[in-house]
């Protein structure tokens, strides 16, 4: 947008002009008000089709008696169930309004101009947008094989690098780094580099190489990792995540957090889901068999995709993917473009339940054959 659309660009900091906003999948309630279409299904957004689990949904009608009043602004049943969780101190955590919230403050606290920032290419959208909305300056490390390269990735930090930004597995691309190259990588970084890594999808994971960042942080002062409820808890519509650091870059976090950055309903559900062991194990073999169900599909039709151990797959179409989405949101199926992370060939489809997958299959089936 030029300062002739709008003029208060002027009055906004420099930087703001350059920033492309998050745009999240498309909500079946608007797809469905724009063509008319009835029971459509939505695979855009990596959420679980499955919910919240009983012990969660318990929680929300208890606390819903108290919504009148301001939930905990320090969170401290939450802190203290994740504590617990994670065998860490309450004083080791940050809870956010989503992971997003807890990427943000991040930025927020650290990031200003003058420093830089690294990420790698086809990573999450909001390191470069919370980077961007301080003013730091970015370093984007060409990608390898759709991930992190982390040898790029380290030749881009220097000593005015603040922080770098590490999402394992990585969205939109389901790649991931096993634990031997990531501690390398974490080890090999100066002690004044925060490295953030975001374990948004690690339930999600089998595979015995895959390292559980958050059991390094004594070793690593300048580590924080990043988790959510919004994808194996099914609390997507709640926004609650948090963040594990040591104590004194929590202790920066929450100067910069928002009161009540957290409401009760979604403070009171995660409490209950973090242990909700039952629920997360049925999530994920519904998602083990969602992926088997949607590969073997694109192979039958001889699509490729990228290997993902996430809740959902990219697809390339090996051509242009915008007509192929436009044609399968006529046929009532929303799956998330992602030429924005530089991937205009591809579509990221989300693991749904089996009837959804199947319509998934059968529509793009169609489409490629019209």
């Amino acid at each position: 947008m030029s300062h002739a659309d709008n003029p208060f660009l002027d009055l906004a900091a420099p930087w703001i002009g350059q920033l492309h906003p998050y745009v999240p999948g498309k909500p079946l309630a608007e797809l469905e008000r724009e063509l008319g279409i009835r029971d459509a299904v939505k695979l855009a957004s990596n959420e679980n089709p499955l919910g919240p689990g009983p012990k969660a949904r318990a929680a929300i009608a208890a606390a819903l008696a108290e919504i009148a009043r301001y939930p905990d602004g320090g969170g401290f049943e939450l802190r203290r169930a994740l504590a617990a969780h994670h065998g860490c101190a309450p004083e080791c955590l940050t809870i956010g309004n989503g992971s997003n919230d807890v990427l943000d403050l991040i930025a927020r606290t650290f990031l200003c101009p003058g420093v830089e920032t690294v990420f790698s290419e086809h990573a999450f959208a909001v390191y470069a947008i919370s980077s961007q909305a301080v003013g730091a300056t970015i370093q984007v490390a060409p990608a390898r094989d759709y991930g992190h390269d982390l040898d790029a990735m380290a030749a881009l930090v220097n000593p005015r690098t603040r922080v770098v930004w590490i999402a394992n597995p990585n969205n939109p691309t389901g790649t991931w780094l096993d634990s031997v190259a990531l501690e390398a990588f974490i080890a090999g970084l100066p002690s004044s580099c925060l490295v953030v890594v975001d374990e948004a999808y690690i339930e999600y994971v089998d595979e015995p190489a895959f390292p559980d960042a958050s059991r390094w942080l004594e070793h690593f002062p300048n580590l924080i990792v990043t988790r959510t409820f919004a994808k194996a808890h099914g609390l997507a519509a709640l926004r609650v995540g948090y963040g594990l650091s040591d104590p004194r870059v929590a202790e920066l976090l929450n100067r910069v957090r928002q009161p009540f950055n957290v409401n009760a309903l979604a403070q009171a559900a995660a409490a209950a889901a973090i242990e909700d062991r039952e629920h997360v194990r049925a999530s994920v073999e519904l998602n083990r068999a969602g992926m088997r169900q949607l590969t073997e599909g694109f192979a039958r039709l001889g699509l490729d995709f990228i290997p993902s151990v996430g809740n959902f797959v990219t697809l390339d179409l090996g051509r242009p993917a915008a007509p192929i989405n436009e044609a399968l949101l006529h046929r009532g199926v929303i799956v998330r473009p992602v030429a924005n992370y530089g991937l205009p060939n591809h579509l990221r489809v989300s693991i749904g339940l089996e009837s959804e997958n199947a319509r998934l299959l059968e529509a793009l089936e169609a489409v490629l054959s019209a």
